[in-house]
């Protein structure tokens, strides 16, 4: 779990970045609008949306805007978005996993083949990465003084949490799939919000990387991250403490 949890720890550094040039904000609102679309405006009924909003509160979005984007996304004028992945590698071998929300799928297949290929990378087929990604439930929690860890480690570990670590003030829980809705409810249960809460794909099979060639695969991912299509870029490389640090 290691270059699993470094990459928790520079999504969450750089997202202040990522705010300010409006690119976040642009992600979570298309998530806010699929969710509402498909489950309604609801989100007492509508896991999924009321997961969206609160990883839209978690980055500071003002409620004005989620309020906007729900009524927009639930009105016969709402934008048709279709969710969409895309598999391949990079230098190197590193396996790279893109999500996408689009209204044109023509742009976002051409767009994102072209960022693979501009920085040394390979498109591959839907599939082809199964065996290196192991799709989870990750919940990120800013640890305060109301929270006893040893307490809040037996709750998710009785709701279905199978990995739980602690670093830099952010408890960070792991669990299959399946039992996601279980940690939310425990998490609800426990009046304990977390800043984030979405399933990742978590690979199980780690690449590590000189500085160079890091360089270049993280050109390639910031690349497609900056594509307003993309939602998440998942990647398996083992990010060394210097390379953590020069990316923050």
């Amino acid at each position: 779990m290691s270059g699993h949890s470094k990459w928790s720890t520079i999504k969450r550094k750089k997202g202040a970045n990522d705010a300010k040039r409006g690119k976040l904000f642009t992600k979570l609102i298309k998530e806010i609008s699929i969710a509402a679309r498909e489950g309604g405006g609801d989100p007492d009924a509508n896991p999924r949306l009321r997961l969206a909003i609160a990883n839209a509160k978690g980055n500071n979005m003002p409620k004005d805007n989620i309020e906007r984007a729900i009524k927009k996304a639930t009105g016969n004028d709402a934008t048709q978005y279709t969710e969409v992945t895309y598999e391949g590698y990079g230098p190197k071998g590193v396996a790279i996993f893109v999500e996408c929300l689009t209204d044109n799928t023509n742009r976002t297949v051409s767009s994102v083949r072209a960022a693979f290929t501009k920085h040394g990378g390979n498109l591959g087929t839907n599939g082809s990465l199964e065996f290196i990604f192991d799709r989870k439930g990750v919940f990120q929690i800013k640890l305060n003084d109301n929270i006893d860890e040893e307490e809040f480690e037996l709750e998710m570990i009785d709701a279905g949490a199978e990995d739980i670590t602690v670093e830099d003030g952010y408890i960070t829980v792991t669990c299959e799939m399946s039992d996601f809705g279980h940690i939310q409810k425990k998490l609800e249960e426990l009046g304990i919000e977390a800043e984030t809460a979405e399933l990742q794909r978590i690979p199980n099979t780690l690449v590590t990387l000189d500085n160079e060639s890091f360089s270049k695969v993280m050109k390639l991912i910031e690349a497609l991250e900056d594509n307003d299509d993309v939602q998440k870029v998942f990647h398996n490389m083992d990010i060394t403490e210097s390379q953590m640090e020069e990316l923050i």
